[in-house]
């Protein structure tokens, strides 16, 4: 059961981040083209965060069962708990973009796209980081 729950995570893992830098590169190209045509280009793309939010979804439920041997030396691991800690902020950020998100298909996009930019680049760099802690944690 763990190698498919890993199987699992990886997957989610790749979806996740996957589509953290696609955005990355979306806000690139987006910075590239009329201010309406880039408006329309970022509307069209946020389709990808329901990628991110799936392959969210499966990183918490796999890794909810992949970290039940440590919950007994949970406060011997700090990388850890900063792990728990970052993963905790990402799905906040997450939550939030995808309010932002619909808001901005609601209208007043310019506004609401800014702050999903800012929360996408919040995200990068957390997910980034939380792989940096869990290669640190788990060697």
């Amino acid at each position: 059961m763990r190698d498919a729950m890993l199987i699992v995570h990886l997957l989610g893992l790749a979806m996740g981040l996957g589509s953290s830098f696609a955005f990355m590169f979306i806000r690139i190209a987006k910075s590239k083209m009329e201010k309406e045509e880039g408006r329309k280009f970022a509307m069209n793309a946020s389709v990808l965060s329901r990628m991110g939010q799936i392959g969210l979804t499966m990183l918490i439920i796999s890794g909810f069962y992949l970290i039940t041997p440590f919950w007994a030396t949970l406060n011997a691991k700090p990388l850890l708990i900063a792990k728990l800690i970052l993963v905790l902020i990402l799905t906040i950020s997450v939550i939030f973009a995808g309010i932002y998100s619909s808001r901005a298909k609601k209208g007043n996009a310019e506004s609401n796209l800014k702050k999903v930019a800012i929360l996408g680049k919040v995200g990068l760099l957390t997910s980034i980081t939380i792989v940096l802690l869990a290669v640190l944690n788990f060697h």
